[in-house]
């Protein structure tokens, strides 16, 4: 089951007496939680509905008696728990103690009155275990995963739509390429580019770049995709900007390096017939990072990468021994790249 049905259940009445939300993205994961508390406690009972616990701090059994007791003057309890290592494969924490087999007991006849709802920010659940398997028979778990590439657009474009804005063609893809990836970001992103633009209005490439500020890592990453498409003088821009932001040559070599290893790793699983979303798994990426390198790839041979790999490991060398002027060194590296 996957979010969507899962809300879907919770509206028709089928609730489960256990969620377990787990994985890397957290802004969807929250955005579930925060669905659960508007459709199963009222504004007026959340003083008395709501409890908040953490099996860092709290023993599972701890959850289990809360979970047992009849509430206090409301119809329903949601009992929220953090921590994830009583699910994943990590160490628990030394100073509780945790009784799974409470929980275990627990679901074989879950207390109507009670909700249990276990946020687990980790990308895999320890199926081994006997509490993720009893939890996953009785309850529900739904994993968050990042969006890929087209779901990511397609996920910008519908927070534009509850604004009444729309972006342009390729508009979306550049709000990507300056915010980066992240959910919570790019959020906030649409909120500010809609407020700018007014409801109604469509949102330009122009409106996108003139305020949506790059980072370090989202410039370097469009200095490489200029580098792949041969725009050499607007490669020189990025780097120029960079080190107008006081940014270290050192640092943005590296990020160039991290670039254009990533390519190559890309190119290299792609020819052994990996998904996008197994490379981002090996690799631990997000699906749309993966889908720009693989599109860089096809403008390199895996060759050519080797050597400009081994030439930013020589330029890295030169550049902390004193050899070479950092600055100098990164302009020549990125004209013999464009050349």
């Amino acid at each position: 089951m996957d979010a969507k049905a899962a809300a879907k259940a919770v509206k028709q009445g089928e609730v489960s007496p256990v969620y377990l939300l787990y994985g890397s993205e957290k802004y969807q994961m929250n955005e579930f939680l925060s669905f659960l508390e508007a459709q199963l406690v009222s504004k007026e009972d959340r003083d008395f509905a709501l409890i908040h616990m953490d099996l860092g701090e709290s023993p599972i059994q701890a959850v289990v008696e809360e979970a047992e007791t009849v509430p206090f003057m409301v119809p329903r309890k949601l009992i929220i728990v953090r921590d994830a290592s009583l699910f994943t494969a990590g160490k628990e924490s030394a100073k509780v103690e945790h009784r799974p087999e409470t929980l275990l007991t627990y679901l074989d006849a879950p207390a109507e009155y009670s909700v249990i709802v276990f946020l687990v920010p980790q990308e895999k659940l320890d199926e081994r275990k006997k509490i993720v398997k009893a939890v996953k028979k009785s309850g529900t778990a739904l994993a968050f995963t990042p969006l890929g590439g087209e779901d990511l657009l397609k996920w910008i474009e519908k927070q534009a739509a509850k604004e009444e804005c729309r972006f342009e063609s390729g508009a979306a893809e550049m709000l990507v390429r300056n915010a980066g990836t992240g959910l919570q970001t790019l959020a906030g992103e649409v909120d500010k580019l809609c407020l700018f633009a007014g409801r109604g209005c469509v949102i330009t490439g122009a409106v996108v770049h003139q305020l949506v500020a790059r980072s370090t890592e989202q410039s370097v990453f469009a200095l490489v995709e200029d580098i792949a498409n041969l725009r050499l003088n607007q490669a020189l821009s990025i780097f120029y900007e960079l080190l107008k932001q006081r940014e270290e040559p050192i640092k943005i070599a590296a990020l160039i390096t991290r670039q254009f290893r990533i390519i190559l790793q890309v190119k290299t699983l792609s020819r052994q017939s990996y998904s996008q979303q197994q490379i981002a798994s090996q690799l631990g990426l997000h699906p749309y990072a993966v889908k720009i390198a693989g599109e860089q790839a096809r403008k390199f041979q895996a060759a050519r990468l080797e050597s400009i790999l081994n030439e930013l490991g020589e330029l890295d060398y030169k550049m902390k021994s004193g050899a070479m002027d950092k600055v100098l060194g990164l302009e020549l590296f990125l004209l013999r790249l464009g050349a």
